[in-house]
């Protein structure tokens, strides 16, 4: 069996140390330019050396976004990005334009190329087409059904890469190529912009279909109705893995290092799962209930199962959320626990520590100290170093989270 990737998101060089401290194969990240997330902190030319040198040397792929639609006045500057990648050692350029795609192939022969999920690659024959020209790698249209994605695997070749993504933010408009957001505020979501016009709230009224009701009567100020869930296939690692998906991509650059931690650990967690034996492959309960204590929209499983009747939501754009961040782990020596502070909590506070590869653990911290040695009955100042005594060992970037106010949620993801 080829072992599938875990594909985490880097948006920054924070968020790049939580992916690998918690067990992605691969990241992917933005440059400067030419990146579909230029809201995100990104990379600029030393700063993504230094990423590739410490992804590397944890044996971990960094995939560098060049997924814009260009205009004609911008690709001057490619050559000069380009050759910065190269530079910096990147393992493949991810791409979705085909004028992109020929100038890296001429500018960088040896640079592995991925296909954008923004080219809309939805059938076999796209898919051949573009590992004829060179492509290393497609990232499939987020439309398609299991089944689709099987028979794309069973009819291409078997050194062509399959990615999807499998968990994170959707988007209402095909495979991310969306005009609403350049309609309504001159921010081109095809070149990394996006405002997210999708998320506001609508009120309409189509006089001449009678016979299609939009449901707006959730509030009397209108609904939500381009709204979409989040993805979530934790509970269907082993579907996707038996459809042929070589990569397992998780949404999320402008995302939290907390979330970026969290998610990239429940995923690689059901992955070694999964494989240590693929045909009794049943996830524990502790990682399905991991994604859930993150901030989120409701979650569902987009079209991989036929048509996605459960994907929108129209109450609301908002997020859940249940925990949040109070440390993270500095060392552990002499008994004691060492972190530093990112929330308020109080001595006697019941607190869960999630360390990569293994169910978090819960304690009640008592004798609380200062960085003075003295006790302390509060960790209430920002970046506060503190300690209390621990049995066990958490290695450094372990996160101390408590759970925020009383958690309702259904896990059923549907």
């Amino acid at each position: 069996m080829i072992r599938p990737e875990v594909l985490a998101p880097a948006g920054d060089r924070e968020r790049l140390q939580a992916a690998l401290d918690f067990g992605a194969d691969a990241v992917y990240l933005g440059g400067n330019m030419f990146g579909m997330r230029a809201g995100a902190p990104n990379f600029d030319a030393q700063a993504l050396c230094e990423a590739v040198q410490l992804a590397h040397a944890r044996g971990v792929k960094v995939y560098l976004t060049v997924n814009t639609l260009p205009r004609s006045g911008e690709l001057k500057l490619l050559p000069q990005f380009i050759g910065e990648a190269v530079n910096a050692g990147v393992d493949a350029a991810i791409v979705a334009d085909l004028g992109v795609f020929g100038m890296v192939k001429k500018l960088a022969p040896d640079l592995h190329i991925h296909m954008s999920t923004q080219t809309g690659i939805v059938n076999y024959a796209t898919a051949n087409a573009l590992y004829e020209m060179g492509a290393k790698r497609v990232v499939l249209a987020r439309e398609l059904s299991l089944e689709e994605i099987a028979e794309i695997r069973r009819n291409t070749p078997e050194d062509l890469e399959i990615e999807v993504f499998v968990h994170g933010a959707m988007c209402v408009s095909f495979s991310g190529r969306c005009l609403l957001s350049a309609y309504f505020t001159d921010r081109d979501a095809n070149r990394g912009a996006c405002s997210q016009p999708c998320r506001w709230k609508y009120a309409l009224v189509e006089e001449k279909r009678p016979g299609l009701p939009m449901p707006i009567e959730e509030t009397p100020e209108g609904t939500y109705i381009l709204n979409a869930r989040d993805m979530c296939m934790i509970d269907h690692i082993d579907k996707l893995a038996e459809a042929g998906v070589t990569s397992f991509k998780i949404e999320g650059r402008a995302k939290s290092a907390y979330y970026v931690s969290v998610v990239t650990n429940a995923y690689r967690m059901a992955m070694d799962t999964y494989l240590q034996d693929p045909a009794h492959y049943r996830l524990p309960e502790w990682i399905h209930d991991e994604v859930f204590k993150v901030s989120h929209r409701r979650y569902c499983t987009g079209f991989f199962f036929g048509h996605p009747n459960a994907c929108q939501y129209y109450e609301n754009a908002g997020y859940i959320s249940t925990c949040r961040v109070v440390g993270i782990v500095e060392k552990c020596e002499n008994g004691r626990l060492y972190a530093t502070q990112r929330g308020r909590f109080f001595a006697g506070d019941t607190i869960e520590i999630l360390a990569p590869g293994r169910p978090p653990v819960t304690v009640t911290p008592q004798d609380i100290r200062n960085a003075e040695g003295e006790q302390v009955e509060t960790v209430n100042h920002a970046m506060m170093p503190f300690s209390f005594p621990c049995d066990e060992v958490f290695p450094p970037n372990s996160i101390l989270r408590m759970p925020e106010g009383e958690d309702t949620e259904d896990k059923t993801i549907e």
